[in-house]
């Protein structure tokens, strides 16, 4: 009930706060003899750490994971991996002046209404905080995935505010081109926007949102369930599960609304005619609208989603709220923040998108084997 464990065979349970020691994940269902170590989990952990570039939070964690059960001499046991990574840089002390007043855009309020008192610190349980040990989790399915299906998983930010990024190809889109800037766009030319737009609004005390897109190559057809738990279903939770995501949509996403189905049906070809790789499927569609995934089980073609991400609820421009008692105060959230989220994004959307892949592979083999 409590709601801190997501999947089924690939399960991962999460633990810890914004301010407390440190934040740990349980992580249930690995097979054995997976190669694994800290270093495996190290890169995506940095791509997500705060203090990392000048249009993140300042906040300084070097988020050095600890591997605490599952792995011996180097390869998974099967049985559970523990993980834990301590927090460092807390500062509790810039979150005094709120503890009886609750920030807008915030999850004080509903905290306060379910449990009848609040880890103030940072929003506690509720912060982004969380999803360092997800990164770390999501690193391990990733691995898994690729080794066995050749399986790559890359995210990079779409959109800023108006700034809308130039893909014609998402899923020839690199990891090196993510990562050739700190706001983690493949379109240099935007990406230089962005970041001076990023750097507008932290300059004016503000925050700004934008979208993220998340592309799956070579993900094999036949995964995923008909009914309660398609693809698209499991994958839509995961990403909503994440801290500021406001929509997702895969393939066409909205577009449909104004789509006729004599243009919108995607056309079988085999494929060795479609300009997409799909992996080992010998069957492609031309284009790729459906996202990856029809009927909620995936079809071979790359598996293609976007999440809108809102702007950073704490700024420090000072605003009306109310206190627990509800009367009329002020507050100015202080405290080190991200004046735009998506370039620190990328690799939470990207983990919770290989925990579901990883999850729908063991169930798929459970049921219907290895093909």
């Amino acid at each position: 009930m409590p709601g801190n464990t997501f999947g089924q065979l690939f399960r991962v349970t999460t633990a810890g706060e914004s301010h407390g020691p440190g934040n740990v994940c349980i992580v249930d269902g690995v097979p054995p003899g997976l190669a694994l170590s800290v270093d495996d989990l190290k890169p995506d952990l940095a791509r997500r750490r705060p203090g990392q570039s000048k249009v993140t939070t300042q906040r300084q964690e070097a988020d050095d994971p600890e591997i605490l059960s599952g792995v011996f001499e180097g390869k998974t046991t099967g049985t559970s991996i523990a993980i834990l990574i301590r927090n460092q840089d807390q500062r509790s002390r810039d979150y005094s002046d709120i503890k009886d007043k609750y920030r807008p855009g915030h999850a004080d309020y509903t905290f306060d209404a379910k449990y009848g008192f609040r880890d103030y610190r940072g929003g506690g349980r509720s912060s982004a905080r969380e999803t360092t040990v997800r990164v770390a989790a999501g690193a391990i399915a990733k691995k898994l995935l690729h080794e066995r299906h050749g399986i790559n998983i890359v995210g990079y930010v779409k959109q800023v505010g108006e700034l809308v990024a130039d893909i014609t190809a998402p899923e020839l889109v690199t990891l090196e081109q993510v990562e050739s800037n700190i706001v983690r766009c493949p379109d240099p030319a935007m990406a230089e926007k962005m970041i001076a737009l990023i750097e507008q609004m932290r300059r004016e005390r503000d925050s700004i949102g934008g979208a993220g897109e998340i592309v799956a190559s070579h993900v094999p057809p036949g995964w995923g369930e008909p009914v309660f738990d398609k693809l698209k279903a499991d994958l839509g939770k995961a990403m909503f599960s994440l801290p500021a995501v406001m929509g997702v949509e895969y393939g066409a996403g909205f577009g449909v609304v104004t789509a006729r189905g004599s243009t919108n049906n995607d056309t079988f070809v085999p494929a060795s005619q479609s300009e997409v790789k799909t992996g080992s499927a010998n069957i492609a569609t031309d284009p790729n609208r459906h996202g990856g995934m029809l009927g909620g089980i995936s079809s071979g073609m790359p598996i293609i989603m976007r999440c809108a991400v809102k702007p950073t609820s704490s700024i420090p421009q000072e605003k009306p709220t109310v206190d627990r008692d509800g009367y009329p105060t002020t507050i100015a959230t202080m405290g080190r923040h991200d004046p735009c989220l998506l370039p620190r994004f990328i690799p939470m959307a990207e983990a919770m998108m290989a925990i579901v892949l990883a999850d729908h592979m063991l169930r798929h083999e459970a049921q219907c084997g290895t093909k």
